[in-house]
């Protein structure tokens, strides 16, 4: 019986020292589409829709910088708030900043979702956007690390 309980210990330590390392770096993908703070809600919508996502990171037009993010539940929100999405900035209903960066780990970055209740987060680096990571490549390095 002790020998298993040892090998169980061994596992979960093998398990949380890779979950540890990983980074964003290690699983991020490059943003694909960005909408600017000062572009409409509807103009972001339609975004969404023709890149086939879900959220856009919102940039700074001039910094380059991640300003924020924008979701289809901020969309839907301002849409069930009365608002008028072909006279609403997007400023107005994304989420401020909430940015990782690629060096970010992993465990760390899924605990800010969890808390946060943040499905995708921008990936900022000293040059600007860097990246975007969502909430199922979070998912799959956690499985992998167990995995491993």
């Amino acid at each position: 019986m002790q020998q298993i309980m040892t090998a169980v210990s061994a596992q979960k330590t093998s398990f949380h020292a890779r979950a540890a390392t990983a980074t964003v770096a290690d699983v991020m993908r490059s943003p694909l589409t960005t909408v600017n703070q000062h572009d409409h809600v509807a103009a972001a919508a339609y975004l969404m829709k023709h890149a086939g996502t879900t959220a856009l990171v919102v940039v700074d037009a001039q910094t380059g910088q991640p300003a924020g993010i924008i979701t289809e539940a901020d969309i839907a929100h301002a849409i069930a708030d009365g608002r008028d999405v072909n006279n609403t900035w997007v400023d107005a209903v994304m989420t401020i900043r909430p940015a990782v960066t690629a060096t970010t780990s992993i465990r760390e970055t899924a605990t800010m979702m969890t808390t946060r209740h943040f499905r995708h987060l921008p990936v900022a680096g000293d040059a600007g956007l860097v990246g975007m990571v969502d909430i199922i490549d979070v998912c799959r390095a956690l499985i992998g690390a167990a995995e491993g």
